[in-house]
């Protein structure tokens, strides 16, 4: 079963309809202690390496390469198919992220590289 997956602040309001909820930041979120956060999962292991994270910066005009930077790292990441294989019980997955730029955000990315993931798998 494929697992609807959604992206959020995690500074924003825990939900009912968050399900499963993952942190995906490699670097835990400024002024949240772990009880305020409601994370089941922290999984660093697929958040942007610390170069590529470090080479985008933030900056808009880096995005699109960003974007290939980060791809190119899923796609190579061992840890990822283990984590598809966990998360495909849960109905609902939750993907939190700190940054503050809604639309220029991995976990962006991350959300249609997961659901490419589970829809190749059938």
């Amino acid at each position: 079963m494929r697992p609807d997956i959604s992206i959020k602040r995690i500074y924003e309001e825990t939900d009912s309809h968050d399900g499963y909820r993952v942190l995906v930041d490699r670097l835990w979120p400024r002024g949240l202690t772990k009880e305020k956060a409601h994370i089941d999962e922290w999984a660093t292991d697929i958040a942007p390496s610390t170069a590529t994270r470090l080479a985008y910066a933030h900056v808009p005009e880096r995005w699109e390469i960003f974007k290939i930077q980060y791809k190119n790292e899923l796609l190579n990441n061992e840890q990822l198919i283990s984590y598809l294989d966990k998360w495909e019980e849960h109905p609902i997955i939750t993907l939190l992220y700190a940054a503050k730029d809604k639309e220029h955000t991995h976990a962006l990315v991350l959300q249609e590289y997961l659901i490419f993931c589970y829809n190749s798998r059938k």
